[in-house]
């Protein structure tokens, strides 16, 4: 068991399946009190029914108030694991504005409005963990997947500020970076999914588990996928090359399509 989060007030937006269903059924486990955040109220009840949790649906970015009120009047943990992604493939033909703003406000905004929420009484208490389901998209990028790659990228650099300027306060941060992981996001990916992502996918379990080792560790990212950090260190230290690599991936891709 992780002490950290036992009896703690945990909130897991995104918690009707795949990875978000995962956190919330191993933050149970491990005696936290776990509200079960999702659009669709039968995933979420459904999941809430399973690990004795409660569930409260609706959309993510409002979900602060009334699953605060939930939990007796505390959170201790978020999880912004909420996420669309879509395949929209590159900007050569018709721009989808629909994906953009919805990659926008779900996969970075809605992590914003969260932290702009909790922060208040976080600080004055000394205490709160803010666990952000990035991507490893987020650190690398992905092919066929524009709003996807740039959103994550943000959502990762939102969780990097939180933690460089709160963590002498007490506010605990963790970013998950995994790479396919056998959702139904992942299925939504397409032949680009198919191509970079199925090969090495993970459950969501596993994930999950990642980011308990990461928290008994108090680490910042969590990889899943532990091959990712090479693949950051090798873009970091040569971006030509890595470009070159990724642009090889976006050939053979377009060819197989």
């Amino acid at each position: 068991m992780v002490e950290a989060v036992q009896d703690a007030g945990v909130i897991v937006t995104g918690a009707g399946g795949g990875i978000g269903a995962a956190l919330a059924r191993r933050f149970a486990a491990e005696g936290a009190r776990v509200v079960v955040n999702d659009l669709d109220a039968g995933k979420a009840e459904a999941v809430a029914g399973e690990i004795g949790g409660i569930a409260v649906p609706g959309d993510a970015s409002t979900i602060v108030g009334p699953a605060r009120e939930a939990l007796g009047g505390t959170v201790d943990v978020y999880c912004a694991n909420a996420g669309v992604a879509f395949e929209d493939g590159d900007l050569g033909g018709t721009l989808d504005e629909h994906s953009w703003a919805t990659s926008w406000d779900v996969n970075l905004m809605a992590h914003v409005r969260a932290a702009h929420a909790l922060l208040p009484g976080w600080v004055e208490r000394g205490g709160g963990r803010f666990v952000s389901t990035v991507s490893a998209a987020g650190l690398l990028t992905m092919i066929g997947a524009p709003s996807y790659s740039v959103t994550k990228h943000g959502a990762y650099a939102f969780a990097e500020w939180l933690s460089l300027t709160y963590r002498h306060r007490g506010i605990k941060v963790h970013a998950i970076c995994p790479q396919g992981v056998r959702t139904d996001m992942l299925s939504a990916t397409g032949s680009a999914g198919d191509l970079v992502l199925q090969p090495t996918a993970i459950e969501p379990e596993d994930v999950a588990e990642a980011l308990f080792r990461g928290i008994a560790e108090d680490r910042f990212l969590i990889l899943p996928h532990p091959e990712v950090a090479g693949f950051y260190q090798a873009r970091a230290g040569d971006p030509d090359r890595w470009l070159a690599t990724m642009n090889h991936i976006q050939q053979k891709w377009e060819a197989g399509r």
